[in-house]
């Protein structure tokens, strides 16, 4: 497919955005869970805690530049920076070409962004920040009513009020059900509420017809994995798997696909 020079200019620019953006969550992934201001002090190397000049800081690629190491230390720094921003940019570009600019896209790029501050904290401390999730329900119910007053564009995939209302319920409410029914059948704990939080944040953003097709890819993935957890690691069923990130992933499909996804299971006419 031919883009103009136009959309190749503005997909670039969404892509540099999103790359910033993507650094700017670095900081958010690494100090969160510590407790520590994602304002000061500056970027600095996680090891020896020299401050990164500016132009070391730039997203994507001052660490192509310096082969993924501290210009001062020389030590290695994790890939996952490096990770993080390029999925930043690239969903961010497939955003754009999913919706265009407009609220809608602005909307959903924060949501976004929280999916993956979320996915890689969880994966690192198994904890889901209510400094996120508990301010996302809120942002996603008053976009919702923003997006109503204000946008003509009744395509656009930011959920009705009444919808983000329901996505919140919904979300919150059936892992909440699932956690209490698992809980006194086995007495054990098998839904944490950081999970609880987190998929009532989506169903603010998403509306509630994300929550049955988050929580079957979430299942899903979470099943295989999972699955070939336990066989590589000799594991038992009762190891507990970190389930935000496949709650993240399920919500991203639902965000890209979930119009196609719904569209293929009703009736025809």
């Amino acid at each position: 497919m031919n883009l103009s020079p136009a959309l190749l200019l503005i997909s670039s620019v969404v892509f540099i955005f999103g790359a910033v953006v993507g650094s700017f969550l670095n900081v958010c992934i690494a100090r969160l869970p510590k407790g520590e201001s994602i304002v000061s002090p500056p970027s600095h190397c996680p090891l020896c805690k020299t401050p990164i000049a500016f132009y070391d800081n730039i997203p994507l690629i001052s660490y192509l530049h310096l082969r993924g190491r501290c210009r001062s230390c020389g030590e290695r720094i994790s890939p996952r920076y490096f990770v993080v921003e390029f999925l930043m940019a690239v969903l961010a570009v497939l955003l754009f070409s999913r919706i265009g600019l407009g609220l809608a896209f602005f909307v959903n790029f924060v949501l976004v962004a929280a999916l993956i501050v979320i996915t890689f904290i969880d994966l690192d401390v198994r904890i889901v920040p209510d400094v996120i999730s508990l301010p996302g329900i809120g942002l996603g119910l008053i976009s919702s009513i923003v997006n109503s007053q204000w946008s003509m564009d009744y395509s656009a995939i930011v959920p009705s009020p009444v919808s983000s209302l329901l996505g919140i319920l919904v979300g919150g409410g059936s892992l909440l059900l699932v956690a209490w029914t698992y809980q006194f059948f086995t007495g054990i704990e098998g839904m944490g509420g950081g999970d609880i939080k987190l998929l009532a944040m989506i169903g603010a953003f998403l509306g509630w017809p994300s929550i049955p097709v988050t929580l079957f890819f979430a299942s899903l993935i979470g099943s295989i994995v999972g699955v070939a957890f336990m066989l590589k690691k000799g594991v038992d069923s009762k190891y507990a798997l970190p389930f935000a990130p496949f709650l993240c992933f399920g919500a991203l499909v639902y965000l890209f696909f979930g119009k196609l996804l719904i569209a293929l299971y009703q009736p025809l006419g």
